[in-house]
């Protein structure tokens, strides 16, 4: 019988086996490094392009609270601007209120009656004055009441002085001014007009 030595070839395919092993191993060590490499850089890349978003919308919320603040100071500017305007309108509104004022005290005071003081409150008006008589200022609430622009007269006071020669009455009395145009306004706002 012959004898076939088995060993060196073994030896020889184990060794093969080993190499294939080894360069499996270090391919598979190699891939899964690449693998992690790639997965690291692709996430690294997905951080920086949302820090790249992040930085971006902060300086979009940076220009927009800028530009909120703004027109927080424009519309305290325009609040200003109409307050101012609407200022200047009652002025302009009551401007010929004044005179008709005057016009109505010197029309509506009959003979015998001295005005002395005449003080404002918004729309109320406080006047002191003399008489010759009740009868007289009887008669100047009733023009008062008449007028246009001034109603509800109303009398605070009215005493009797007795002066050298003659009886002096003396009184304080309280009316309020309206306006004609005012009227008409409520009455064409009352037809639904």
């Amino acid at each position: 019988m012959t004898r076939i030595n088995l060993l060196p070839w073994r030896e020889e395919l184990r060794q093969e086996k080993q190499k294939q092993f080894m360069t499996l191993l270090v391919l598979s060590i190699v891939l899964a490094g690449a693998i992690v490499g790639l997965m690291h850089f692709q996430m690294n890349g997905k951080i920086d392009y949302q820090n790249r978003r992040n930085t971006f919308m902060s300086s979009e919320i940076a220009k927009l609270d800028n530009e909120i603040a703004e027109i927080k100071e424009l519309q305290k500017v325009r609040k200003s601007l109409v307050e101012r305007m609407e200022i200047i309108q009652d002025l302009q509104g009551s401007r010929p209120s004044i005179v008709h004022l005057f016009t109505e005290l010197v029309t509506t005071v009959p003979n015998g009656v001295y005005l002395q003081t005449l003080e404002q409150n918004n729309d109320t008006l406080k006047i002191t004055g003399e008489a010759e008589s009740n009868a007289r200022v009887s008669s100047y609430m009733r023009n008062l009441n008449d007028s246009a622009w001034l109603k509800e007269p109303n009398l605070d006071l009215i005493q009797i002085e007795d002066k050298k020669v003659t009886r002096i009455s003396s009184f304080i009395l309280t009316i309020k001014q309206d306006s004609p145009n005012n009227t008409e306004d409520t009455n064409r706002l009352g037809d639904g007009k």
